[in-house]
Formats: structure tokens, sequence, C-alpha cells
């Protein structure tokens, strides 16, 4: 089965070369590959084209669906693997949509990756969710993992699941990053951190939003209270260097 990614524009996977814009490899050269398909509806998702297709009427803000033949493309994993390593970096950022629902695709990939490439640091986007078997947990260097507040309008059911949270704090490889809209939101952060012994210094607060001066209203708030609780705040750097597009 081939993998199923993301488009810039219709026939043309989002597969590039930039720098991480968040988390803890912020400002690395990094080569993107986004894949298509979500398992969660956050209503301020700034990459619905990946998931919110024409029938789909799971809420957002944007209101729009995307077709579903323009915004996807279907890749064999040997062709994937020629354009990524075609780009350089040897940081590989697995972004989505959730990719770990393509885990079988996504072995494939890497292991194809890591024959030719060993050296590969290999990251994971995740929302947290889902569970990566160990064929690919195995071949992960770090997980970036991004557990949906209550603002995101998914049902805690869905979107916090207390065995996989419980298996990401302890895992070292994983960070949490949490997206910030309001103040109220931290104290949802504050509580996750004391239920699931989330170590500080792999939790990192991000605010929401996908224009410059959006981000640095959020930013100036966040950063005293980030700073009362000892934790970290990272930025979105891509959005202030090319705002908020495809391929970058």
């Amino acid at each position: 089965m081939p993998i199923v990614l993301a488009t810039t524009k219709p026939g043309e996977p989002e597969i590039f070369a930039s720098l991480q814009g968040e988390g803890p490899s912020s400002g690395r050269p990094s080569v993107f590959v986004r894949l298509s398909r979500c398992n969660l509806a956050c209503v301020w998702c700034d990459t619905a084209y990946t998931w919110r297709f024409i029938g789909d009427n799971r809420p957002h803000r944007g209101g729009t669906s995307f077709a579903r033949k323009a915004n996807q493309f279907a890749m064999d994993e040997r062709d994937a693997a020629q354009a990524i390593l075609a780009l350089g970096p040897e940081r590989l950022v697995v972004t989505g949509g959730e990719p770990l629902l393509q885990a079988s695709a996504l072995t494939k990939l890497i292991t194809l990756l890591r024959e030719i490439r060993p050296s590969l640091h290999v990251e994971i986007e995740t929302n947290g969710t889902v569970e990566a078997p160990q064929a690919l947990d195995r071949l992960i260097d770090q997980y970036n993992v991004s557990p949906k507040l209550a603002h995101s309008g998914n049902d805690a059911d869905l979107a916090l699941i207390p065995e996989r949270l419980h298996a990401y704090a302890q895992d070292p490889r994983a960070f949490f990053k949490f997206v910030i809209a309001s103040p109220a939101d931290l104290a949802e952060v504050l509580d996750l951190k004391h239920e699931y012994a989330i170590h500080a210094d792999r939790l990192q607060l991000m605010p929401e939003g996908t224009d410059s001066a959006t981000l640095y209203d959020r930013m100036r708030w966040m950063a005293p209270l980030a700073a009362r609780h000892g934790l970290r705040l990272t930025d979105r750097l891509h959005i202030h260097l090319y705002g908020d597009t495809r391929g970058t």
C-alpha cells in the first residue's frame, strides 16, 4: 500500500526542506513530509486540507471543505524516499494530519531511508492518541506530542487517552507541545502535567495562531506564565518567515 501525502498543489506531494519552526528542534534544517488524514478535528487546525474533505462535516472555524483528489497524493515509498534524500538535511520530520495512522507505510519508508542514510534523525509529530507498532517505534528518534486541549473542540475521550499519555510521559524521546489560545488553557496543561508526571524539561507551551501579530500578542502574556511555572515557551518560526502557507 502506498503512503498517502498531503499536497502543496494538486499532483505535488508535500515533501520539502525548511527549518523546524516549533518545539525542541526549532531552527534546525529538516526535511518535512506531511501525511494526509487525521483522527481528530481541531477547530483551529491550520492544515485542515489534510483531513476536512468534502463530506466531512466536523467543525472547523474556516468552514472550508477540500477536494480529496486535489489534496491527497498516493506515492510509492521508494519514490518518497528518493525525494526525501534528494533534499539533503539529516533530520526528517513526519507530520500531518496524524502520521501514525499510516504506520505500516511509514515503517517501510523509514526503513528504506535508513538503509541509505543510517544517520538520519527521525521525528514524528503526533497528537498522542495512536500507538506506534514496535517495528515503527524502534525507528523513531523523537516524538513531538501535541495533546489537544478542550479549546480544540475535540472530545476528551478521543483526544486525551490515558494509556497513551502515560506511555509518552515515560518515554525520554517524547516532548510535549501544548497549543495555547487563552490563559485558561494553562490550568488544563498543569493538570495533565501533574496527572501524567510530565517532566517540565519535556513540556512546551506554544501560542495558537497563523499570523505573526497573533503569535506575538499571545506570547507576551504566555511568557510570564511559563516563567512562573518553570515551563518552556516555543514560537512558530515558520509563520514569521513564510506565513501560513503549504510546503514551508
